[in-house]
């Protein structure tokens, strides 16, 4: 029987890895990257689908009976995330629907597409469910395998096994510049459930709206670059733009950005508007970063006036004053802004000395003059990290005061430079990919050269905590978004993390 599909792109359940806060607290996000290479294979003439487990909430075995039922010739698992660890926290139920699958059908061909099997492609392709990933984001790899008229040594960027042997095709290329708006031409959103109307099985961060659940959906997150220009030691955000096949190489050896023309990025949008979407993620690594770019496409978001409820993210030293009025008028009503420590020299070391010396809050007065909420970003656990520094971190998180305070654990995330420096120190790292969830059961972050992980992660679960039951934060959240926002988020702070290294 041939094949219906050429191929079946798999977003899996992730729910789990969020505890209890899954059901009511998490977003549900549009798949951006399968969207994008399920529209740039259809361009080519393949026929392409996406099964999105995560929006239609299926179990394992109804998803593998889905996959079945679609009949495809290759089915392609595609592992990111909303957050930079995601990649990694995913793979776990990939891997269990993926095993799952090749005992259901174990003639399946089976690919990964994502950030952790670029971070570590030999040990992925290892596993007996996995047989073929790319080692980048996949676009030429996708083309150059389902036309078919290329041997699987002669693929760009692939990986695969030959006799029981990892092996690998010809070198990776991603999409130059000069290739974004013709070979990632947009999005296949007609491709995703929906219960009523377009894109309503998803819901926008909880903070998003103003902490109003029922203003949520539909929601989208898009992009308007792929990459970005910074080193950090702890992101692996980079890795995707992977080419060489060295296995030492990380996130810091393939930086760089690359956008969408305005006009695309135009178009997108417009589209998302005419479904009925007002609430969109800007899920660039830093939207906010170069005016070049950015300025334009705040300039169409302007004279489109539709009314949207836009955030994307900026660092806290990348913020232009001068442009935030525009910013507003564009329909950018918050601002997911990274901070990360509350110690000059911490920052300075895991930004490779980028980050520019500033007064923080001086900066985010200026953001919030303007009446854009800030979603406050920082990390506890760095390496050079101690109960003093973390402590200054928090300090700073409670005197800034944000209207959403995002609080991570350092992670060794591969494809990091920090994880690089942990292998080679020989630190004991996750061996389950949950382990690198930030807010899952089992959730192992990496201790610091003064701090064992169980006291990094029992310091920021208090933190967080501390930071949405204060008295200041609550009276804000009532003065700016009224009561029922308030109790809203003192409903979630009644949700309490189990941590399997804390003893619960």
């Amino acid at each position: 029987m041939s094949a219906d599909l050429d191929v079946l792109f798999v977003e899996v359940n992730t729910a789990q890895v969020y505890q209890a806060l899954a059901d009511r607290y998490r977003a549900i996000e549009t798949p951006t990257w399968s969207l994008l290479l399920a529209e740039s294979c259809r361009v080519k003439g393949h026929r392409v689908d996406i099964l999105d487990c995560n929006a239609e909430n299926l179990d394992d075995q109804e998803s593998v009976r889905r996959v079945v039922a679609a009949n495809a010739r290759l089915v392609c698992f595609v592992v990111y995330g909303q957050n930079p660890n995601s990649g990694t926290t995913n793979m776990s139920a990939a891997t269990r629907v993926a095993r799952e699958l090749k005992r259901e059908a174990c003639g399946q061909l089976v690919m990964f597409i994502g950030s952790h099997a670029s971070a570590l492609p030999g040990e992925v392709l290892q596993e007996t469910y996995v047989d073929l990933l790319s080692i980048n984001e996949g676009v030429y790899t996708l083309h150059d395998l389902l036309s078919g008229d290329r041997e699987l040594s002669e693929v760009r960027g692939l990986g695969y096994k030959d006799q029981g042997q990892v092996r690998f095709g010809a070198p990776g290329e991603v999409v130059p510049q000069s290739r974004l708006d013709v070979d990632l031409p947009g999005y296949a959103w007609d491709l995703l459930p929906y219960r009523e109307k377009p894109l309503d099985l998803y819901r926008a961060h909880f903070w998003h709206t103003n902490y109003c659940h029922e203003s949520r959906s539909p929601f989208a997150a898009i992009y308007t670059s792929l990459g970005c220009s910074f080193q950090c030691s702890f992101c692996m955000i980079n890795i995707v733009n992977r080419t060489s096949l060295d296995e030492r190489a990380d996130a810091g050896d393939s930086k760089g950005m690359r956008h969408w023309s305005v006009e695309t990025v135009g178009k997108v949008i417009r589209q998302l508007n005419q479904m009925g979407v007002k609430n969109i993620r800007l899920s660039d690594e830093m939207f906010f970063l170069n005016r070049k770019y950015y300025e334009p496409i705040v300039d169409s978001l302007v004279e489109l006036d539709a009314g949207l409820n836009l955030w994307s993210y900026s660092r806290v030293d990348t913020i232009n004053e001068k442009l935030l009025r525009k910013i507003k008028r564009a329909g950018f009503n918050w601002m997911g802004i990274g901070i990360e420590s509350g110690n000059q020299e911490v920052r300075q070391e895991i930004s490779k000395g980028s980050f520019r010396v500033l007064n923080i809050r001086d900066v985010l007065d200026e953001v919030r003059a303007e009446e854009i909420s800030v979603g406050a970003n920082y990390i506890f656990g760095f390496p050079h990290d101690n109960l003093e520094t973390m402590g200054q971190t928090l300090d700073l998180a409670k005197s800034v005061n944000a209207e959403f305070t995002n609080v991570y654990p350092c992670m060794a995330l591969p494809g990091s430079p920090i994880y690089a420096d942990a292998v080679q120190r020989g630190e004991a790292l996750p061996t389950d990919y949950s382990e690198y969830g930030f807010l899952s059961y089992d959730c192992k972050p990496l201790p610091t050269q003064h701090l064992t992980n169980r006291e990094v992660l029992r310091f920021r679960d208090q933190a967080w905590h501390e930071l949405h039951t204060a008295p200041r934060f609550l009276d804000m959240i009532d003065a700016r978004f009224g009561g029922q926002a308030k109790q809203n988020v003192l409903d979630q702070t009644k949700v309490r993390l189990r941590r399997k290294i804390l003893g619960d």
